[in-house]
């Protein structure tokens, strides 16, 4: 027993050893400070975190949130990804066994007339068979004992006449456990845990990116939607002034050219219709297969309008920092852990693999006596290997390992610099995009009033039509941009919103229905 102690003793002594390198987020990849000042807007002091602002509170609109609570329970994508995470903790389960011994309880009974099968039978419980010299009878242990120890044979001796010997045994334990001296299995665990902390956080930033896309798309249908709308006045309006060129032309007061001119814009309004209704379907469809339903007709949107469909605040503070939140980057570092987890794992390949096999018996040779005095057994067989030559193999796995990680460090740097990039391009749009609105306004409600004017001026004689149709057509452009710069305005909110890692404050609930890993090491 004390030999079995050992090296247990020995275990525990070196249960600290780790020879995977201390991790250190990389830094320097981008600014301190996100984009402010000139083309960049300056956030006021009061502004809230985006990244505690849940979307229930971001998006004003009711039907809007109905729709993206849909799509949370019902996109498929966001399905793939729970099942994605429930991979990585079965994953995880079953490296993590490997920490301790995989215990297992065998019996058996042996039923013979060969004294040598009954021999091997009683060595192989830990108790030897005498070696009888003559006739029938029973041998306790006083000729040479095949396993050293005292025999229990219960037939004839060599040489004696047939009998039935009968042996039961119940033995518990385990086989080459490793003892994990160098840390090679703590480390694959440790890196099969970060590849489940890195699905958790890939689940979030698909969900997160499914509530941005939900919101872009319904706005999209109703900027869409209220652009058709426009086309059909417009048309409207561009039929009674064709019927007047045309009565004029009749009649001799106008020309053909007139008639012509007004045909033209009459045609491409209907053109215009025609293309906005197949793109108003094709959005309803696009936003069915973000929800993974059909969306109820009084959850769509009839028109985008001028009012605002989120909150319109920037968050109060701007530092770079806030990026390293986001759970695409959460995912990047978890996997650069994971790799130095298994740079860990083949540098303790070159040390001695250290292994234990024990069980705890019993053996007897009626099955009633199976637990009496004297039949219990034990065995320990601590055993070490280390390979002499293996081709380069081992020194190609840590080499593989290294490089493996120089990749994650370049995808983490990667990912924070298009994190960086992404919220500069939101900020830089967002600081311009209220001049550019009013700007689409003035213009849209002065080219209407001038279209007005000018359709005045004409019927009074006082202008030519073509001035008239020119003034039409400006402010029917002039409209369909107005409502394009309603909608740039709207998605770049959502954008920004998305950028920033919004909603991670409280919004986040785990979608997995199982436990979830224990949190140690998470970064």
């Amino acid at each position: 027993m004390k030999r079995l102690l050992l090296p247990l003793l020995a275990a525990t002594s070196l249960a600290g050893c780790n020879l995977a390198p201390d991790h250190a987020r990389p830094t320097g990849a981008v600014p301190v400070a996100l984009p402010e000042g000139g083309i960049y807007p300056s956030a006021p002091t009061d502004a809230p975190d985006v990244t505690r602002v849940g979307w229930r509170d971001f998006f004003l609109d009711q039907r809007l949130r109905q729709v993206i609570e849909t799509g949370l329970a019902n996109n498929r994508d966001l399905r793939a990804a729970a099942a994605t995470v429930l991979q990585a903790r079965a994953q995880y389960r079953v490296q993590r066994a490997d920490l301790v011994p995989t215990t297992a309880v065998n019996a058996s009974g042996t039923y013979t007339n060969n004294i040598f099968g009954a021999a091997g039978a009683a060595a192989g419980g830990g108790s030897g068979t005498g070696t009888g010299t003559g006739g029938t009878g029973t041998t306790p242990g006083g000729g040479t004992g095949t396993g050293g120890g005292t025999g229990v044979g219960g037939g004839t001796g060599v040489g004696g006449s047939s009998g039935n010997l009968e042996f039961y045994s119940v033995n518990a334990g385990f086989s080459n456990f490793e003892l994990d001296l160098f840390g090679r299995v703590r480390n694959l665990t440790r890196a099969a845990q970060e590849q489940v902390f890195a699905s958790e956080e890939a689940q979030r930033t698909t969900r997160i990116s499914l509530v941005a896309e939900i919101a872009t798309a319904w706005l999209t249908l109703a900027s869409d939607r209220e652009q058709l709308a426009l086309s059909r006045r417009t048309l409207d309006a561009f039929r009674r002034t064709l019927d007047l060129t045309t009565a004029q032309f009749r009649i001799g007061v106008g020309s053909e050219l007139e008639v012509r001119q007004a045909q033209t814009s009459y045609d491409a309004a209907r053109a215009d219709i025609a293309t906005l209704e197949v793109r108003s379907a094709q959005d309803l469809n696009a936003l069915n297969l973000l929800v993974g339903t059909t969306v109820p007709v009084a959850q769509q949107p009839v028109e985008l309008g001028a009012a605002t469909q989120t909150r319109d605040a920037l968050p109060g503070d701007l530092s770079s920092a806030v990026l390293l939140r986001r759970p695409d980057v959460l995912r990047a570092e978890h996997l650069l852990v994971a790799e130095e987890a298994n740079i860990g794992a083949a540098r303790a390949a070159f040390f001695p693999t250290i292994s234990l096999t024990a069980t705890l018996g019993t053996i007897s040779t009626a099955l009633s006596g199976l637990f009496d005095g004297g039949s219990f057994t034990y065995t320990g067989t601590p055993a070490a290997a280390l390979p002499l030559f293996d081709g380069g193999r081992r020194r190609g796995n840590l080499q593989y390992a290294r490089a493996s990680r120089e990749l994650a460090v370049a995808n983490y740097e990667k990912a924070v610099q298009t994190a960086f990039r992404e919220v500069a391009d939101a900020l830089a749009q967002r600081g311009r995009i209220g001049a550019q609105l009013d700007a689409q306004g003035s213009r849209a409600n002065a080219a209407a009033v001038a279209a007005r004017l000018s359709d005045a001026r004409f019927r009074a004689g006082v202008d030519s039509f073509l001035v008239t149709l020119d003034a039409q057509r400006v402010g029917y452009a002039a409209q369909q941009q107005l409502v394009t710069t309603r909608l740039t305005r709207a998605t770049n909110l959502v954008e920004l919103y998305r950028a920033l890692g919004g909603g991670l404050a409280g919004e986040l609930a785990e979608v997995v229905p199982t436990p979830p890993v224990p949190r140690e090491g998470r970064r």
